[in-house]
């Protein structure tokens, strides 16, 4: 096998990992393919005989790309019209998230990973869903294992303040199926039950017709929301349930060819957030699935 093979096959072989890695750190796919890109055409540049461990080297060049990346969308996002949801992936069909942990993959988990910084973030991901060793990341990110040990220690802390108690795949599908019962019938009452206090139901539609600008908050205000617009939203529906980042989501067929992805984040004390994407380029993974699946 020739030197480039080698590091093809090196390249190839940690792609996975590097897709994920930039995946949480910047929710969206589409960065994340670039960051990938760029990562392989530094690869590619590299004298590789001088490279003891290509798949920490690769790892290396692919989270500082995506905490550059990072630190630029936050100035960007500023801009979005309306509510900002992370893209959701179809983890049902796409090896390249589901071969590591799912620890940091779930959108509610994602959302609290932009209130970090690009660092924060990086060093609780390679930590916690890639089981990086300190000194691993401290090479990484330039800093030294204690700073990346008080690093992982803050951003844990602030998640599991921030983070509700899990469910499970089952439970979590349960509750979403009840919703949407629930929703086509516009039962205020019976949507009421099945929020916890601080429900919170946000758009993501980057301005389109048909999405909030605002995110609706408390239990009377969502439920509300979401009978009065049963009677146009529901009506004829072919609902497709697909999986999201882990956990079962539903696609909602709308006119003109649109669609709107529904997810929750649960506990055992209810729906906390309704999530409904609309922005199409968030939907691309998932607009070939089929309908009434």
């Amino acid at each position: 096998m020739t030197s480039l093979e080698q590091a093809t096959s090196a390249f190839v072989a940690a792609r996975p990992r590097l897709f994920g890695i930039a995946y949480r750190m910047l929710s969206s796919a589409a960065e994340a393919e670039d960051v990938v890109q760029e990562t392989w055409l530094r690869w590619q540049k590299a004298d590789h005989s001088a490279v003891v461990n290509p798949a920490a080297f690769l790892a290396l060049i692919t989270t500082r790309l995506a905490i550059n990346v990072a630190e630029s969308a936050r100035s960007r996002r500023e801009t979005y019209i309306g509510p900002w949801l992370p893209e959701p992936i179809d983890t049902s069909n796409d090896p390249t998230v589901g071969a590591e942990r799912e620890e940091a993959l779930e959108l509610a988990v994602l959302l609290l990973l932009e209130r970090l910084t690009p660092t924060q973030r990086a060093a609780y991901i390679l930590r916690e869903a890639f089981l990086y060793s300190y000194p691993e990341i401290a090479e990484i990110l330039r800093l030294s294992p204690a700073n990346v040990r008080q690093l992982v220690s803050r951003s844990r802390k602030h998640l599991t303040a921030e983070r509700h108690e899990s469910i499970d795949k089952v439970e979590h599908r349960r509750l979403l199926t009840v919703f949407i019962a629930a929703a086509q019938t516009g039962n205020v009452n019976a949507l009421e039950e099945l929020f916890a206090e601080d429900v919170v139901s946000s758009s993501d539609g980057n301005g389109m017709r048909g999405s909030a600008r605002f995110p609706l908050l408390g239990i009377a205000r969502v439920a509300k929301f979401v009978a009065a617009y049963a009677p146009r939203f529901w009506p004829g529906a072919d609902l497709a349930w697909v999986e999201a980042n882990g956990r079962a989501a539903v696609l909602v067929p709308r006119p003109g060819n649109k669609v709107t992805l529904l997810a929750i984040d649960g506990s055992p004390k209810g729906i906390h957030h309704l999530m409904w994407i609309v922005t199409p380029v968030k939907l691309e993974a998932f607009l070939g699935a089929e309908l009434g699946r």
